[in-house]
């Protein structure tokens, strides 16, 4: 998760393959407080029947278009959520999350931690 007001990862989550990130999402459980809005994207349909303060686009029907209102909302999300995919896009500089990772999968998390934690200092200079 990423605190979009500070450009700051603040929470990383981990499984082992490739668990839907909705799934490792509701097995994580990350402490996120009812002030905290959740700007997610299309994958995580549903969080904000589960939680209050989480924002994900809205979909078309099969039969109708998104309505001018919506599209609007899409386009204010996706404004917003830009960020969260640059900060995305600078920890895959370090090809971590970029490709398939060769190395033991117990120091995964540490690195990843270790990668966060030069991002944030970098963010703070």
């Amino acid at each position: 998760m990423v605190q979009v007001a500070s450009y700051r990862v603040l929470v990383t989550a981990f499984s082992t393959g490739k668990p839907h990130d909705f799934a490792l999402f509701k097995r994580s459980r990350p402490p996120l407080q009812n002030s905290t809005w959740c700007l997610a994207d299309s994958g995580y349909q549903g969080i904000d029947q589960d939680q209050e303060n989480r924002c994900t686009p809205y979909k078309k029907s099969k039969l109708q278009a998104l309505c001018p209102q919506r599209k609007r909302c899409n386009r204010e999300l996706a404004r917003e959520r830009i960020r969260v995919e640059h900060v995305i896009r600078w920890l895959k500089r370090f090809r971590i999350l970029a490709g398939p990772y060769r190395n033991r999968r117990k120091r995964f998390a540490l690195r990843f931690n270790l990668i966060a934690a030069i991002y944030n200092a970098h963010r703070d200079l």
